[in-house]
C-alpha cells in the first residue's frame, strides 16, 4: 500500500526547524561535509522545493520529497576568518516507515514540527525520488528556483534504472541503466562552476577525452547560477585510475605504460583548454601573488596540524625559490587547468584509453580561486603525488613503482604538448610541495589514517637537495 502523501508543502522555516536536530547530528558524518571536527551552531534554508517524488499511489513512494539548499553555520577554523557558512544540497525523503533498503540511508526520526512522526533519509540512495531528476533533466523542468536543462544533441531516455555510487567522493553520484552518471554536488555556491564550465568547454574545442555534459541542473538565485548537478555520459566497463593503479600493484605488475598514455591524455587536454579559454603570461608581480598564496597555505597548515612545524623552514624553500627566479624576470604561461587531477579522477576505457573527469578543482579552495589561470605544473603535480599516494597504498612494498611512474608520465605528458614537466624544476617542486601541504590538512581533517601518507612527502620535500631527489 502507498504511504499517505504529504499534500502540501511547509514553509522553508517549519520545515528546516523540524529537521534541524537530526540535520545537525546527521550532516558531519557524510565523507562530504566539509566542516567535520567543528559543532554545528546553526542552520538556515537558502531554498527549499518540494518535488514530486514518482507516480500517484505507486506502491513504496515516499510520503514527501524535498529539495534543500542549506546554509550551514559552524565557528570557524582555528585560524581561519570568520564565514558565512557553507551551503549543501540535500534531497530529502520522508516516509512513515523506512524499508530496510534504505536503512543506511537514514537521518533519523522526526519528533517536532510538520514532519513528526515521519522518518526522513538521503532520497538519492532510493531509485523513485533519484528517477524524479533524471525525468526533470529529461524534461527540461523548472520548480521554483530549480533548473533542469539539457544539451539537445544528447539523448536521455526515459525510465533508466538509477543506482548510487559507493566509491568514496566529496559529492554524491548516481548512475542511470549504463548509459548516463549524475554528480550531485553537495557544497554548493553562487557563480559559474568549472565541473560545467570547464567540460563545456573542451567539448567545443573537439576534445575526446572528457566525457561531453548531457544536462545539468541549476538553482535561480542571487549570485547565481547555482550548479547543482551535471549529467554526463556513462563509460561502461571503465576503470577507475586509482583502483586500477592498486590492482597492478597488488600483482607486481608494471604500470609505466598506464602512466605513459595518462601524460599524453593530460597533455591533449591542457592543449585543448589553452584553445579554448584565454592564457596569460605569470610576470614577477603575478608570481609573487601565487608564491604569496602558497606561504599563506604553509602558514595556516601549520597551524591547524602543528606535526608540520619542524617541516615548515624547509617547505618554504619551495617557494621562495620559485619568487626568486620570478624576480629575476623569469615568466610562465598560465592556463585554466583540472585543478585537481590524480588518478581518482581518470578513467581507463576497455580499449585502453583515457579520460578525465570532474573538473570540480580542490573542494577546499574558494571557486575564485579554482576558476583562475595557473601552470600545467599544478595538474602535473598533482598526478605526481597520485602515484606516490598509490604506491603507499599498496598491502606489499613496491619501491620505486611511483618514480618509474612519474618518469613515464613526464615523458608521456612531453610527447604531446612539446614540452617535458620535469625541465622546469622549481616550479614542479613548488606546486608539488603545495599540493602536499594541501592533502596534509585534507587528511587531518577527513581521514586520520591516511596522514602518514602526505607527511612522507613533506619530509621528502623539506629535506635538502640530495635527499630530495631520492624517492620518498
Amino acid at each position: 500500500m502507498p504511504e499517505a502523501v504529504i499534500s502540501t508543502v511547509p514553509s522553508p522555516t517549519a520545515l528546516l526547524a523540524s529537521l534541524d536536530p537530526l540535520l545537525r547530528a546527521w550532516l558531519p558524518g557524510r565523507r562530504w561535509f566539509a566542516g567535520k571536527g567543528r559543532p554545528v551552531t546553526g542552520l538556515s534554508p537558502v531554498a527549499v522545493t518540494g518535488l514530486p517524488p514518482s507516480p500517484e499511489g505507486a506502491p513504496g513512494a515516499p510520503a514527501a520529497l524535498y529539495h534543500l539548499l542549506v546554509r550551514v553555520h559552524q565557528p570557524p577554523a582555528p585560524g581561519a576568518p570568520e564565514q558565512r557558512g557553507d551551503c549543501y544540497q540535500l534531497v530529502v525523503g520522508v516516509r512513515e516507515v523506512l524499508p530496510p533498503r534504505l536503512a543506511p540511508s537514514l537521518i533519523g526520526h522526526v519528533t517536532g514540527g510538520p514532519l513528526a512522526g515521519y522518518v526522513v533519509y538521503d532520497a538519492l540512495d532510493d531509485p523513485g525520488p533519484a528517477g524524479t531528476l533524471l525525468e526533470a533533466l529529461r524534461s527540461g523542468a523548472r520548480l521554483g528556483p530549480l533548473r533542469f536543462e539539457r544539451d539537445p544533441d544528447h539523448e536521455i531516455r526515459a525510465a533508466l534504472m538509477p543506482r548510487v555510487m559507493t566509491a568514496e567522493q566529496s559529492n554524491s553520484s548516481v548512475v542511470y541503466g549504463d548509459s548516463l552518471v549524475l554528480k550531485v554536488l553537495r557544497r554548493i555556491g553562487p557563480g559559474t562552476h568549472p565541473d560545467l564550465e570547464l567540460p563545456l568547454a573542451l567539448t567545443r574545442a573537439g576534445c575526446a577525452r572528457v566525457p561531453a555534459p548531457a544536462g545539468w541542473i541549476t538553482a535561480g538565485l542571487p549570485g547565481g547560477p547555482w550548479l547543482l548537478g551535471v549529467l554526463q555520459p556513462y563509460l561502461q566497463g571503465a576503470d577507475d585510475g586509482w583502483e586500477l593503479a592498486l590492482r597492478e600493484l597488488a600483482k607486481g605488475e608494471d604500470f609505466a605504460a598506464e602512466a605513459r598514455a595518462l601524460g599524453r591524455a593530460t597533455a591533449e587536454v591542457h592543449t585543448a583548454l589553452a584553445r579554448a579559454l584565454p592564457t596569460v603570461t605569470l610576470g614577477h608581480h603575478a608570481m609573487a601573488r601565487i608564491v604569496d598564496g602558497m606561504t599563506g597555505r604553509l602558514a595556516a597548515a601549520v597551524r591547524t596540524v602543528p606535526a608540520l612545524l619542524p617541516y615548515a623552514p624547509g617547505l618554504r624553500t619551495a617557494f621562495t625559490a620559485l619568487g626568486d627566479l620570478a624576480g629575476q624576470g623569469r615568466t610562465w604561461t598560465a592556463q585554466r587547468v583540472h585543478g585537481d587531477l590524480h588518478l581518482g579522477q581518470c578513467l581507463r576505457s576497455p580499449d585502453g584509453r583515457w579520460s578525465v573527469i570532474d573538473f570540480e578543482g580542490e573542494p577546499d579552495r574558494p571557486p575564485e580561486e579554482r576558476r583562475m589561470p595557473q601552470p600545467v605544473a599544478r595538474d602535473v603535480a598533482g598526478m605526481l603525488r597520485s602515484f606516490d599516494y598509490a604506491e603507499r597504498s599498496a598491502d606489499a612494498p613496491a619501491p620505486g613503482w611511483a618514480e618509474t611512474c612519474r618518469a613515464a608520465y613526464c615523458s608521456g605528458y612531453a610527447r604531446v604538448a612539446g614540452h617535458d614537466p620535469r625541465t622546469d624544476p622549481v616550479l614542479l617542486r613548488a606546486y608539488e610541495t603545495d599540493k602536499a601541504v594541501y592533502e596534509v590538512v585534507y587528511e587531518a581533517r577527513h581521514r586520520p589514517d591516511w596522514l602518514p601518507v602526505p607527511l612522507a612527502a613533506v619530509r621528502r620535500l623539506a629535506a635538502p637537495e640530495p635527499v630530495r631527489n631520492r624517492p620518498a
